[in-house]
């Protein structure tokens, strides 16, 4: 039986912020329907792999390749749907729900009107998150729970081929968790690969087949999660760590 077809493939990546070096030496591999989990104390270089797999933030040396694409040469970036870290939905700009979770299919319709199928593909994405019946509410209204569920509509709506996820957990309550869990376990079930940043496995821990656990911009191990007792993902932090993971998101320069 043939090896699954390789999604994601880092080998001996590198990256630097400013003259800092962040990434140092990442091999990781993410193969298709495979969901895999980066833990890491704060400024360990989660965030900055995930933006890496998307070209925000360019290798300094090693290699990318998506889909068995070098990054140089990769052009279908609709088959990526990319949920940030700490984001509100419309960025202050007034909006509602379904307009946000909409903007997710742009990608596939080079601006063109919505047809049938996207506006299809929005409803199912709304539907998954449990936010239909919010679809015509402003942003402005919602929890920031819902606020996350409608950043992660707004991925799905693009039907993505690969998931990258960094922290979709933080600071959402128990309930937007459990609906998010639901929403991956059935995008996987559909043939989605899913890269994800995570302090804590939580509701996902099911849905997960590989935790690379990072520290200092290298991998320290890889494991099922299950032998990882929902690592919190806090023993190693430090100042220095907080301050490079500040860094690191672009709260500090």
């Amino acid at each position: 039986m043939a090896p699954p077809e390789t999604v994601i493939s880092l080998r001996d990546a590198t990256a630097t912020l400013g003259a800092r070096p962040v990434l140092r030496g990442i091999d990781l591999t993410v193969g298709r329907g495979e969901v895999v989990a980066l833990l890491g104390a704060n400024g360990s270089g989660k965030s900055t792999t995930v933006r890496a797999v998307i070209g925000q933030v360019p290798l300094t040396g090693g290699s990318l390749e998506l889909f068995g694409t070098p990054l140089a040469r990769f052009r279908e970036w609709r088959r990526l749907g990319y949920v940030p870290q700490r984001s509100t939905a419309a960025g202050g700009v007034p909006a509602t729900v379904r307009e946000i979770v909409s903007s997710g299919r742009l990608a596939r319709t080079r601006l063109r009107p919505l047809g049938r199928a996207d506006r299809a593909a929005v409803d199912r994405a709304l539907e998954l998150v449990g936010m239909r019946e919010r679809a015509r509410d402003s942003v402005s209204a919602l929890s920031g729970g819902q606020h996350q569920r409608v950043l992660i509509a707004r991925a799905l709506a693009g039907e993505p081929e690969l998931l990258l996820m960094d922290e979709p957990l933080a600071g959402v309550d128990l309930a937007s968790q459990r609906v998010l869990a639901d929403a991956l376990r059935e995008q996987v079930a559909g043939g989605s690969s899913v890269l994800l940043v995570l302090h804590e496995l939580g509701p996902l821990a099911p849905l997960i087949d590989r935790a690379v656990v990072l520290r200092d911009g290298q991998v320290e191990r890889v494991d099922h999660p299950e032998r990882l007792h929902d690592l919190a993902c806090h023993p190693h932090d430090t100042p220095e760590a907080d301050t490079a993971s500040k860094i690191e998101t672009g709260l500090l320069t």
